[in-house]
């Protein structure tokens, strides 16, 4: 079986890529990049993220994964981006995450409280 982690580590590496401007450019932590240069079957989702941001077409390295037509600047989307005139879908996960994680709060005092009520 082969290493995607390692096929995509020694392009990154190839390349002279900084490590920490990749991690950046991804919104990850170095440790993460680390993690998925060690992944035997790296998800195509994350080897087409690095591919974007190091401008490199893994469509060679994995034919399996990847057409040439998967790494035309035409097709590629920007990851965690909004534009100005963002509607709901656009909203990065990291903000779905967050304001579901507050609206959760918000119900679990509002249970307590109810609860507290109720028990007095």
């Amino acid at each position: 079986m082969v290493n995607k982690g390692k096929i995509v580590e020694y392009v990154v590496r190839k390349r002279g890529i900084n490590l920490s401007t990749l991690a950046s450019d991804l919104s990850v932590n170095r440790r993460t990049v680390y993690n998925w240069f060690q992944c035997m079957s790296l998800k195509r989702d994350i080897i087409f993220r690095i591919g974007v941001a190091i401008h490199h077409d893994f469509s060679d390295d994995f034919p399996e994964l990847f057409t040439k037509d998967d790494f035309l600047v035409t097709n590629i989307r920007t990851y965690g981006k909004t534009t100005p005139t963002s509607n709901d879908n656009d909203i990065p996960w990291k903000d779905k995450y967050i304001d579901l994680l507050e609206r959760y709060k918000d119900l679990i005092i509002s249970s307590m409280n109810s609860h507290s009520i109720i028990n007095q």
